[in-house]
């Protein structure tokens, strides 16, 4: 008897080192291809920081341009714009390991759902990624830029507007995930479309809650711009929620 629980403690055991190995592959891979991308970025890094700098450059005063105050800084900013870049280049690839890691949890027929998930996470997250950039940056650095005036006048550091862009980024990025998660939660079982309807007044204050951690600035209209998509995904997430499983009980 003794020998028998030994032997299926070993198995138990076995069965975890061999789940953190395949974590580790895939985090291997999920890193290379980030750094192939990030190289990639780097070769054509001065249009992309161009493109990047943009939606400040366009609510700037005339003669007035990004600056930096060390020799690091502006190689620094290069480096974490490109890696960005590389992750979002690399996000199918990334999403992918993600659902081959989880996969086996899954029901057979759940398996063949791979390429409708990295298609729906990888167009959330690049989706999120572009509404910041068209929507809420020209709104939110427009109402930065104005707290100008004559005692004071605005030079904005490269590493510190860099850094804000690529947090709000991968912040609208992730953010736009939420329908994925839900759908990634209702086939562990950890929820389902009754819960979600029925907290419906928690979620929407945890979502203008994120809002205001994402959004640059204080104002409501900037809040407004990322909780109006959120919520929206959200009644999107209760329905996917409610169709999964329908599709459990089949």
């Amino acid at each position: 008897m003794n020998t028998q629980k030994h032997g299926h403690r070993q198995e138990q055991d076995l069965s975890l080192v061999e789940h953190l190995a395949e974590l580790r592959q895939r985090l291997i891979i999920s890193a290379a291809g980030i750094a192939a991308g990030a190289v990639l970025a780097y070769a054509f890094i001065d249009p992309i920081f161009t493109l990047f700098s943009q939606p400040l450059m366009d609510v700037l005063p005339p003669d007035t341009t990004l600056i930096f105050t060390s020799y690091p800084e502006a190689f620094f900013t290069y480096l974490k714009l490109a890696l960005t870049v590389g992750l979002f280049l690399a996000s199918p690839l990334v999403l992918y390991e993600l659902w081959a890691f989880i996969a086996p949890g899954l029901y057979p027929h759940e398996k063949r759902l791979a390429l409708p998930f990295v298609f729906a996470s990888t167009t959330c997250f690049v989706g999120g990624g572009i509404f910041g950039y068209f929507v809420v940056f020209p709104a939110a650095f427009n109402f930065l830029a104005h707290f100008t005036g004559d005692a004071f006048v605005l030079l904005p550091s490269v590493s510190e507007y860099f850094t804000l862009t690529i947090r709000l980024l991968l912040g609208f990025g992730l953010a736009f995930e939420l329908p994925v998660l839900m759908v990634f939660l209702a086939l562990l079982g950890i929820i389902d479309a009754a819960m979600l309807r029925n907290n419906r007044k928690y979620a929407i204050l945890i979502i203008f809650i994120i809002a205001a951690i994402f959004t640059p600035t204080p104002d409501v209209l900037n809040q407004v711009l990322l909780a109006g998509p959120l919520l929206l995904l959200y009644e999107v997430s209760i329905f996917f929620v409610w169709f999964v499983k329908k599709g459990r009980q089949k």
